[in-house]
């Protein structure tokens, strides 16, 4: 991979620009259920998203740092755009953190149905980007979703607080928040830690978030490379498996649901773990409410595309000149 080729020429606006974005994938991050992934996909950085995270362990970058020439490396690393990005998504995550906790305890309806017309906009969104659709971009957009709606339909467990675990938790999550349509949220609630590192967010408790961090970062070094190989020799099958992954998610964020079955966690709290997606049984101004927010998150993803199309015309015009 040629890192010195993927260098991009931008201002000050521009990386404000990014951090905006990066604001954008910090809010669904947030959310078990909505994926940072799949707003990175809609604003159209998902894919230099993961071929600069793929950069961090080039060869020609690793040789730079062996050698103590951290200045060059930093002059071939898109640090800067990483950086902006990077910038975004922990504003939006320590900013936001309160306020989406006090939305699911007290209002959960109102915000699925706001992110679940997010995501639904988000398929017709990135369904543009396969180039050619066939036998196996269907079948792979099929399998996506099966995949997704097995797994958000999964049980959470009670699990330890132990600093290897939460190494694990921020591995694991990592790797699915920057999968469209698998959040990473979702998968702290799988493994018992979303409350948990939640309340270490509004609690600053570095500790714990160092720990979750560390190994948020090993893990999306990782994964990224992986994914940077799909994209680049199965484009079409790869972002079809990505818009199904957002399908088999909406089973997840379905705003109404009914609790088959709970547990009292250690804290002495009633955690539903089964539920079932229901229709409203009758039609209240909590409804209409719930449908309007729908809507919005639905023109909310076209806004968001549009004015990174234009973002994006404006920059590369720039570079050009």
């Amino acid at each position: 991979m040629n890192i010195e080729k993927q260098q991009v020429s931008r201002t000050l606006k521009d990386y404000v620009d990014l951090a905006a974005r990066g604001f954008a994938m910090g809010s669904a991050n947030v959310v078990p259920g909505v994926s940072g992934g799949t707003m990175a996909l809609i604003l159209g950085i998902f894919e230099e998203l993961i071929d600069s995270i793929r950069s961090l362990l080039s060869p020609t970058v690793i040789k730079l740092l062996v050698s103590f020439k951290i200045k060059d490396a930093f002059n071939i690393l898109p640090w800067k755009f990483l950086l902006a990005l990077g910038i975004g998504i922990l504003l939006a995550t320590i900013s936001l953190a309160q306020f989406l906790e006090w939305m699911l305890t007290n209002h959960p309806v109102l915000l699925w149905s706001f992110f679940f017309g997010l995501v639904v906009a988000s398929i017709f969104a990135v369904v543009k980007q396969v180039k050619q659709w066939g036998v196996l971009t269907i079948g792979g957009a099929i399998i996506g979703a099966i995949v997704a709606y097995l797994v958000v339909g999964l049980v959470p467990v009670e699990t330890p607080n132990a600093a290897w675990f939460l190494f694990l938790s921020g591995f694991i999550a990592i790797c699915t928040m920057i999968l469209p349509g698998i959040s990473g949220s979702f998968v702290l609630v799988l493994m018992g830690k979303y409350q948990y590192i939640l309340a270490a967010v509004n609690n600053r408790d570095i500790v714990t978030l160092t720990i979750v961090a560390f190994g948020a970062f090993v893990g999306i070094v990782t994964f990224a490379q992986v994914l940077g190989w799909l994209f680049k020799r199965y484009h079409d099958v790869t972002i079809a498996i990505l818009i199904g992954l957002m399908a088999g998610s909406l089973r997840k964020i379905w705003p109404w649901k009914e609790t088959i079955s709970t547990i009292i966690d250690r804290h002495g709290e009633l955690i539903p773990v089964e539920q079932i997606n229901i229709l409203p049984n009758v039609w209240t101004s909590q409804v209409t409410f719930a449908l309007i927010l729908a809507i919005v998150g639905f023109a909310v993803v076209f806004v968001l595309e549009y004015w990174a199309t234009r973002q994006d015309k404006t920059e590369n015009n720039a570079s050009s000149q």
